[in-house]
């Protein structure tokens, strides 16, 4: 390729190719390739490599490797630690996205914060902010360490021998967007840069064993900005949701290579910056109305943690040939598979009547065992009579009108009782999981047709 030319790279997995093309031949996706500045080629195109006295590493037995075990750095945040899996792995690289504005460096100026406590050497390097700015941030949130030290820069090249000269044991980069190295003639955020940044960051994680905190901002569609592969790099990836505007926030974990998966960590919002929110469920059920129709709790399992939140439903004719179905945290083609359930199952005419469902709180759902709780409640606004409020309610439901068993119902009815919940309405078959819980009534239900007398 010549000097100075350009060449494409593919946005979702960093494929390079000399010309532009409609679809990624990689990873099969449309409209993904972007121009940029071709990078410098070294001449016969090999590469460059120092070396100093052979190979730094060669292969050992799986005997001689010592187990990470109990090595795991707590962030002094609980919520945090687990959506982690415990703590932070030393060496490990973590991406934290999110929009902009919803808190993530709040949030690792914290755990920087929390960090410097125990340790000596914890490092924060933005690229976005000025030292005064940061100031200004830290002290809203309160008191700092002297072993906490700040840094801004965006030169690739310069933040990592600093690195090396001051080998912490912690460091933070914000953002990844804004890094670049000198000889990638691209400009800071595009492809190529992130592509190469996160390679610098994550040689320097894993040969020197500094645990590295990334943070990447999110496009229009909700993924982290550069390539796929940024992901696919990292050990650990974790996106902050929630309305910026709202005062909680969701960090949940969407790839760990140390943990699992499913768990999040709920925060909320205050002037002093984030705090943890121990109990979710007391949070989100706040502000309930009492005795009002088409509202009913439900119990919802992210990861391993119960959690009761609110579901509402408000039914009215329609004055249009099609009547509007609109739905607020959950997927609307669910709500229209029910409302179709109900008209066939039950003969409710709902194709006459406008149906709007929202879960209250702004979380966004996709878990089944809310379908019947959302049934009870769009009938309850059609009939206009109230659901116990000290009735919680969770089962799927078939497209026969059976209600269906869901995992872990044990914990819901226990995550029920706690709050001071006295009914509970579940799939009969999901009956047997329940055991030793008592003071709380605990109702099975085979169909949609038998939870309806228990409305009003």
């Amino acid at each position: 390729m010549k000097k100075g030319g350009t060449v494409f790279f593919c946005q979702s997995c960093g494929y390079e190719s000399a010309k532009w093309s409609g679809q990624c031949p990689a990873c099969r996706q449309w409209n993904t390739f972007a121009e940029e500045p071709a990078a410098p080629r070294v001449k016969n195109g090999a590469a460059v490599r120092k070396r100093s006295g052979g190979l730094k590493n060669g292969p050992v037995s799986l005997k001689e490797v010592a187990s990470g075990d109990g090595e795991r750095l707590s962030t002094g945040m609980g919520e945090l630690d687990q959506v982690l899996g415990g703590g932070l792995v030393p060496g490990s690289l973590v991406l934290v996205g999110g929009d902009p504005g919803i808190g993530k460096s709040t949030l690792l100026l914290q755990v920087c914060r929390n960090l410097s406590v125990t340790l000596s050497g914890v490092l924060y390097i933005s690229g976005e902010e000025s030292l005064q700015q940061i100031r200004l941030r830290a002290s809203r949130i309160g008191e700092f360490q002297d072993t906490l030290k700040l840094m801004c820069e965006t030169n690739l090249a310069d933040i990592e021998e600093v690195m090396l000269r001051e080998k912490p044991v912690v460091a933070v980069i914000d953002s990844i967007q804004t890094m670049y190295q000198e000889d990638i003639s691209s400009a800071p955020g595009s492809v190529s840069q992130v592509r190469e940044a996160t390679g610098v960051l994550l040689r320097l994680a894993k040969e020197q064993g500094i645990t590295i905190l990334i943070v990447g901002h999110v496009t229009k569609e909700g993924t982290v900005a550069g390539p796929r592969v940024l992901e696919h790099m990292v050990d650990t990836v974790l996106y902050f949701e929630g309305d910026r505007h709202a005062s909680y926030r969701i960090l949940r974990g969407v790839k760990n290579r140390f943990g699992s998966t499913n768990e999040i960590g709920v925060f909320e919002m205050q002037e002093d910056g984030l705090k943890e929110v121990a109990n979710p469920s007391e949070y989100m059920l706040s502000g309930r109305p009492e005795g009002a129709s088409g509202s009913v709790v439900a119990c919802t399992m992210e990861g391993t943690r119960p959690m009761l939140l609110e579901v509402q439903a408000l039914v009215c004719r329609t004055n249009f040939g099609l009547p509007r179905r609109t739905a607020a945290g959950i997927d609307c083609n669910r709500v229209n598979l029910l409302l179709a359930v109900l008209e066939k199952r039950l003969n409710l005419p709902f194709s006459s009547y406008d149906a709007y469902v929202n879960i209250a709180g702004g979380l966004r759902l996709s878990e089944p065992a809310m379908d019947l709780a959302l049934v009870l409640a769009l009938i309850s606004s059609y009939r206009d009579v109230p659901v116990s409020g000290r009735t919680i309610v969770f089962g799927e439901v078939g497209l026969s009108g059976e209600v269906r068993a869901v995992s872990m119902a044990q914990q819901r009815v226990q995550e029920a009782k706690k709050l001071g919940f006295t009914r509970v309405l579940l799939p009969r078959s999901s009956m047997e999981q329940v055991k030793n819980i008592s003071g709380i009534e605990i109702l099975g239900v085979a169909a949609v047709k038998d939870a309806l007398r228990f409305i009003g």
